[in-house]
């Protein structure tokens, strides 16, 4: 089905349900809902009417609306971490009431969720969801002091990484490279500063998060594992602020204000460490270090239409006595323009840019490197609110990417390096969606849609041919895959397309309350990746290449399913377990030996495969009170597998399933935040992992007088297990009366118990024993810090 044939029905659709809805004498409330202190829209705000037992939720703009017959109403605004609000109106018309709320920051039990805002969470379609705000991620204890999301994300079910020091996160047994992560709706590539310290996303500058595991809009794709969205705030427009932090190793500053008072504002925030330069007063020259900026300006040109530019920079660089300098980064900037239609129709347009660069210099070799990948994105959404019980999202979406493999020239003449372009490649990804959420009867809720998208890879100025389109073949005599050499190299126009790729990918979603606070969930999802990360590691590196799908590495897809269920304990604790399944084709997998650097020609060192995963979740939470936090526990198994493509090959391990390297066949957390006074809170968390997999020699062999070992299956062996223990603790002194001054020191101590967990195990030769022996590789011991935020 084309993509104009799924437009006109979608048309039809909307045209005959809107004369449908019309028809009914009802009116609709709708409004914005703000921050009272900043006017920062609130996202996911429960707004309810407890007579008529109708409810709906803000948007990712703040934006709400909701039907309701004419007359009088009480209606119920109330949202985590601030308190709650009631309004009386009278509908004889459709209305628009913008609402503020007020923080509660003095005591907890100001914080209220009422049953009918977590009635509305229980019957909800959507599942395999967690959403964490930024007053609870500044609460777990992080290495070196340093609020962390990805750290914190870590800390939920079905969420896992490769260990200390690696880039990203697992979601759900799937790669680094399966999750689409987006701040303010643009791309990101590289989620990490230092290779995994720390992540990219200051939290002062982050408004919310979402992390999409399971059961995911239509309206999101090119990606098979999960969503991460992140927006940034837009700024406080009422007055002049300012907050920031300093600690052991970065320090950071936010500034945001109106600049048209409560009708337009900006927002600028840095964070920068400076650990290196106590490496230059003690006299050493090497460096490693980070920066990265957060800018926003927002413009409410009238009550119907608002401006959004945001942007994002950010940096690393390493130095080694000037011989090996390595800087890689990302940036972005998306223009964004809200219109309201109507009272019922909501739309945003995007137009965003969005980079990722790598660069490494090697002086005592004689060149420079660099690659990246350029992203221009356009999106057009849309929200209509066709009734209580029936809401649509639609709109289009489209890619354009430059992807630069690399480039490799001389930075001295002596250096004897000829200079190196490896071929550029582009591609476009283009997309049509539907998402509509229905209510059907008092007991059963369903969201389901579907997204249409196609993949263009253009021509290039070098494409190479290969017999019986074979870019690895199988050397039986060897007994080992070998790349194959090109029958011959042509050119075509990158405005030509080379390879098309077109997917239908259905969503389905499904909620059954058995009671107010008790339901039962299922969902279904088909997803499209088109972009492939070229990495044989656990954990990315900069160093690492995205490339397009063409003939050799076709686009994964993916197939999951999941079943849940869900339920409120009280007020106070909820309960969330789930069972997943997922699968993927079209997985690439690595030839023994492949080398992947400076690789013009990636089809010759790659086979395609295919991979599954499967498991059990656990969420255990504590939402109100003195104590708060969960309990996560994953019990899960991710695999893969790359069978021969005919009999005569053996396929890579056999063509036996084995375990990815982010399998983790148990996995628990337990966080846990406890308010003692005004003056002090403590925190902690818990973690214990099974051990990474990776692969052990099984014997050895003498050459020439070395000792070879003999490595085993892929993935055969785990390190050992892994576990830490945090503590926190959060001085707030009393705030000084005459001074607009808040502060508060952190204190934190990582690895409480000091385990020596291996990062890596390798194997040497140990000349002395004329033996091979295993040496293990710990990054960090205990870490106790102390870091000041203040706020103004």
């Amino acid at each position: 089905m084309g993509i104009r044939k799924i437009m006109f029905l979608t048309f039809i659709f909307i045209t005959g349900t809107f004369f449908t809805i019309s028809a009914q004498e009802r009116f609709t409330l709708s409004g914005v809902v703000k921050a009272s202190s900043s006017n920062e829209n609130l996202i996911g705000v429960s707004i309810v009417v407890n007579s008529l037992s109708l409810g709906t939720t803000t948007n990712e703009y703040g934006y709400y609306a909701l039907s309701l017959p004419a007359g009088d109403h009480k209606v119920w605004i109330s949202y985590l971490g601030f308190s709650d609000k009631v309004v009386e109106i009278t509908l004889d018309k459709n209305k628009k009431l913008d609402i503020l709320l007020d923080e509660a920051t003095e005591q907890l039990e100001e914080v209220v969720v009422s049953q009918n805002s977590e009635l509305l969470n229980v019957r909800k379609p959507q599942m395999s969801v967690n959403v964490l705000n930024t007053k609870t991620i500044k609460q777990i204890p992080a290495v070196l002091g340093e609020a962390d999301i990805v750290k914190s994300i870590v800390l939920l079910p079905g969420v896992s990484n490769a260990g200390e020091g690696s880039s990203g996160f697992n979601v759900r047994g799937g790669a680094v490279d399966q999750n689409l992560i987006l701040l303010d709706e643009a791309t990101i590539y590289n989620s990490s500063h230092l290779f995994g310290l720390f992540s990219i996303f200051n939290p002062d500058a982050i408004k919310d998060l979402k992390l999409y595991k399971g059961g995911i809009p239509s309206r999101y794709g090119g990606r098979v594992s999960s969503v991460l969205e992140i927006y940034q705030k837009e700024g406080n427009s009422k007055e002049f602020k300012g907050n920031g932090g300093i600690g052991a190793v970065a320090s950071r500053l936010l500034l945001e204000g109106p600049i048209a008072n409560e009708k337009s504002s900006f927002l600028i925030g840095g964070r920068a460490s400076y650990a290196h330069l106590f490496l230059k007063a003690t006299g050493n020259d090497n460096s490693a270090y980070f920066y990265d900026l957060n800018t926003k300006l927002n413009f409410e040109l009238n009550p119907q239409n608002t401006i959004y530019l945001s942007g994002y920079f950010g940096r690393d660089v390493f130095n080694i006595s000037e011989s090996f300098i390595n800087s890689y980064g990302n940036s972005f900037v998306n223009m964004r323009w809200n219109h309201l239609f109507s009272e019922k129709l909501f739309s945003n347009l995007s137009l965003i840019y969005s980079d990722y660069y790598y660069g490494l210099e090697l002086d005592f070799v004689g060149f420079e490197w660099n690659s990246g990948i350029k992203n221009f994105n356009a999106k057009y959404d849309f929200k209509y609110y066709l009734s209580n019980k029936l809401q649509m999202q639609f709109g289009v979406n489209n890619h354009y990417y430059l992807f630069n493999p690399g480039e490799i020239k001389p930075n001295r003449d002596d250096s004897g390096i000829t200079y190196k372009k490896l071929t550029d490649k582009f591609a476009n990804e283009a997309s049509v969606y539907i998402d509509i959420e229905q209510q059907l009867g008092d007991h059963l809720s369903i969201s389901y849609g579907t997204r249409l998208s196609q993949f263009n890879r253009f021509g290039q100025k070098e494409i190479y041919n290969y017999a019986n389109n074979h870019a690895v073949v199988y050397n039986q005599s060897l007994q080992q895959y070998q790349s194959a050499t090109p029958t011959d190299t042509i050119a075509i126009s990158n405005k030509k397309t080379t390879h098309k790729f077109s997917n239908l990918e259905p969503r389905l979603a499904i909620s059954y309350a058995l009671n107010d606070n008790t339901s039962i969930k299922a969902s279904y999802n088909r997803m499209t990746q088109y972009l492939h990360l070229i990495s044989n590691t656990s954990s990315p590196t900069p160093l690492d290449v995205w490339t397009p799908s063409d003939n050799f590495a076709k686009p994964q897809l993916l197939d999951q399913f999941a079943v849940g269920y869900f339920k409120n304990i009280g007020r106070n604790y909820t309960i969330e377990t789930e069972l997943f399944y997922k699968k993927i084709k079209n997985r690439i997998d690595y030839i023994d030996g492949a080398e992947l650097i400076a690789n013009n020609a990636i089809e010759q060192v790659i086979l395609p495969g295919k991979a599954r995963a499967y498991g059990w979740e656990l969420l255990l939470k504590k939402n109100m009170g003195n104590l708060t936090g969960w309990i996560a526990y994953t019990l899960s198994k991710s695999e893969q597998r790359t069978p021969g493509r005919n009999s005569n090959e053996p396929g890579i391990n056999n063509g036996q399933w084995y375990n990815t390297p982010y399998d983790k066949t148990h996995d628990v957390s337990v966080t846990a935040n406890y308010k003692h006074s005004e003056k002090w809170t403590f925190g902690g968390n818990f973690i214990f992992q099974t051990g990474q997999p990776t692969t052990y020699p099984i014997g050895q062999y003498t050459f020439h007088g070395m000792t070879i070992p003999i490595y085993g299956p892929r993935n055969d062996n785990r390190l050992p297990s892994y576990h830490r223990l945090d503590l926190s603790a959060t001085l707030t002194p009393k705030k000084n009366a005459t001074r607009n001054w808040d502060a508060e020191w952190i204190f934190t101590i990582y690895n409480v118990y000091n385990r020596k967990n291996a990062n890596s195990i390798s194997f040497r030769e140990n000349r002395d024993l004329n033996r091979n022996e295993a040496v293990k590789l710990s990054l960090f011991g205990i870490i106790p810090a102390v870091s000041y935020n203040f706020k103004f």
